[in-house]
């Protein structure tokens, strides 16, 4: 999609903002998507004022390749508007005067190029987003979906070096989101450069990306696959956004068993990459993150006596909420859980909040991996 040799961005820094400080490091190689998840008051914003040079670091650096956009050692800035980044804003940001081709030669014309040569090179990207047809239109006559995309076309009409989106698709209804997922995706595939996209979504960050990092109170939580995040999140927070029991323990080696920080115990399996995994003697304890899919438990009400599973514990229904395809459970349990059950299945054991109830595992269901301990309290 563009020309550009694809380069590296590299940040490792601080920012204060008030009483605010975020601390980040992170590396978007060439042509890498890589998705910023984290709540609100995270740091995601911060972070994307430091790199789009809206907001200058207080310690460390930013680089592209071999340009330095900020030093704070050497008091090296580059400001926004000579840095050389597309910026897709979550509102879009569209000049509700300007029709569609003049929206996106904006971009050029910052740049200095006369208006017949800006047109020129927005009627080239709108052909290649296939929005040629919405050429003469006002941003009020066209769709949120067309408007993402002509906000896409104004960002890569300034010839950029990496990309930054901001909450890119949270304007857009469920349906439209679908679609253009798959456009934006297909787009940013052809990108020679870096590409952050900021989200609060946790499936649009999951597909959208090819690597995610996680930032909790300014601090970088988590960074790795889509598929690593999902099967051993570091925290609470990523556990509940691919929808996972997650409990801090002790594990015993030899025995396998997890002494959970919260109460209670486990058997449990160790994740492959474990180095004890294959050295089941090993006289050694270590602080483990267990992870459990609610789908895994069986919820009884009685306790079990036909099946043999490693773990079994009581507790008391305290609410259910109906997801798309089944009932969620959240149990006051000794450690708490969430279970996916299926509405038969609640009607069939008459659960509602205060039924007793004993919950069970298989060890094979868990999964124990080593704790990075960002969860814990100092």
């Amino acid at each position: 999609m563009t020309t550009n040799a694809g380069e590296a961005l590299v940040m490792s820094g601080t920012v204060e903002r008030g009483s605010f400080r975020l601390e980040a490091d992170l590396r978007a190689a060439p042509g890498e998507v890589l998705g910023v998840l984290g709540p609100n008051g995270a740091g995601k914003t911060t972070l994307l004022r430091a790199l789009s040079g809206l907001e200058a670091l207080t310690t460390g650096s930013i680089h592209l390749g071999n340009l330095t956009l900020d030093d704070a050692a050497t008091d090296t800035f580059v400001p926004a508007q000579h840095r050389p980044v597309g910026l897709v804003f979550q509102n879009y940001r569209l000049f509700p005067h300007l029709d569609v081709r003049d929206n996106v030669a904006y971009a050029p014309r910052v740049q200095g190029a006369g208006r017949r040569q800006a047109r020129a090179a927005a009627d080239t990207w709108l052909e290649r987003l296939d929005l040629t047809a919405l050429a003469t239109r006002r941003p009020h006559q066209i769709s949120g979906g067309q408007a993402q995309q002509v906000a896409l076309a104004r960002a890569l009409a300034a010839n950029p070096r990496f990309l930054l989106l901001d909450e890119p698709l949270s304007a857009l209804d469920a349906k439209t989101r679908l679609d253009v997922r798959a456009h934006l995706r297909r787009h940013l595939d052809q990108f020679a450069g870096p590409v952050l996209i900021i989200t609060h979504d946790p499936l649009e960050a999951m597909i959208m990306a090819d690597r995610l990092l996680v930032i909790e109170n300014g601090r970088v939580v988590q960074q790795g696959s889509p598929a690593q995040v999902a099967s051993q999140p570091a925290t609470q927070y990523v556990a509940r956004l691919v929808g996972l029991n997650l409990y801090a323990g002790t594990l015993e080696v030899a025995t396998r068993r997890v002494y959970l920080d919260a109460g209670g115990t486990f058997t449990v399996t160790l994740s492959e990459d474990d180095p004890t995994a294959s050295a089941p003697d090993e006289p050694s304890t270590r602080p483990v993150l267990v992870g459990l899919r609610p789908s895994a438990i069986t919820i009884h009400t009685a306790p079990p006596t036909h099946s043999s599973p490693r773990n079994v514990w009581k507790g008391t229904v305290t609410g259910l909420e109906q997801l798309t395809d089944r009932v969620r459970v959240q149990v006051d349990a000794t450690p708490p859980a969430l279970v996916d059950i299926s509405a038969a299945a609640v009607a069939d054991l008459a659960l509602q909040p205060g039924t007793a109830v004993w919950l069970s595992a298989k060890a094979t269901e868990t999964e124990a991996y080593p704790d990075p301990g960002i969860h814990r309290k100092p």
